[in-house]
């Protein structure tokens, strides 16, 4: 059976636990760590889910909010539900197909 995982970011929850509100605030608690990004980056970061994060940037962000990359990354997963094949789900066809078919066109002469 297939599994379905995904991921929470919660660095914003985190970050106004720790009275940083703000992307602009992070940047210079990043770059005492080593971590030049501009503000832009940080403002991504910090108001979206990023889908690839450097180990170092990750590690800089548990530094400043005191917490473990588990707690930045609420992690889930469930079975993914089974696929239903069309063989068992085809609709009935109804009783009277003549009805539905559409008939020929006539085209008369111009008079």
């Amino acid at each position: 059976m297939k599994r379905k995982v995904g991921y929470t970011w919660r660095l914003r929850e985190l970050m106004a636990q720790r009275h940083i509100f703000t992307a602009t605030e992070l940047v210079p608690l990043l770059r005492e760590r080593g971590i030049d990004l501009s503000a832009s980056q940080v403002h991504r970061m910090v108001s979206g889910t990023p889908e690839r994060l450097s180990l170092q940037v990750l590690s800089a962000l548990c530094d400043i909010l005191a917490c473990t990359p588990a707690d930045l990354v609420a992690t889930t997963a469930e079975n993914a539900g089974v696929r239903k094949t069309a063989t068992g789900d085809l609709p009935t066809p109804p009783a009277n197909l003549a009805k539905l078919r559409p008939r020929a066109a006539r085209i008369l002469p111009d008079a």
